[in-house]
């Protein structure tokens, strides 16, 4: 499993990309929706810390093992923000490493290097 944006790998017809923003772009048909991770509109206007805890909330009430079986090993978790910007698919990747040992990087397209200095 790794996590990335819509414009990074939302198009890439080689992996299995899963939403779990509120919404997906237009254009994006391959994409499986995972709607219990998505965040609510009302978090998408809170400040950090509160979204954080709204977040958490969301989170508390599902079982990570049964969530990660559900998207599967391979997945690519999809939401708005670019790398480095804060986002729920990194508290969902934390989550996840945090309840069953599981390491879920950002996803890099096959030959491509990330800037290590960004």
């Amino acid at each position: 499993m790794q996590t990335s944006n819509f414009s990074r790998a939302g198009r890439d017809p080689s992996i299995k990309c899963v939403s779990i923003a509120l919404y997906a772009p237009r254009g994006y048909p391959k994409v499986r929706r995972y709607p219990a991770l998505a965040p609510t509109r009302q978090m998408l206007k809170m400040g950090e810390a509160e979204y954080r805890a709204a977040y958490q909330e969301i989170l508390d009430r599902l079982d990570p093992r049964k969530v990660y079986q559900e998207l599967g090993e391979d997945a690519v978790l999809l939401c708005w923000e670019k790398p480095g910007e804060f986002c729920h698919r990194r508290l969902v990747a934390e989550w996840l490493e945090k309840h069953l040992g599981v390491e879920i990087p950002e996803y890099v397209a096959p030959g491509k290097q990330e800037n290590l200095f960004k």
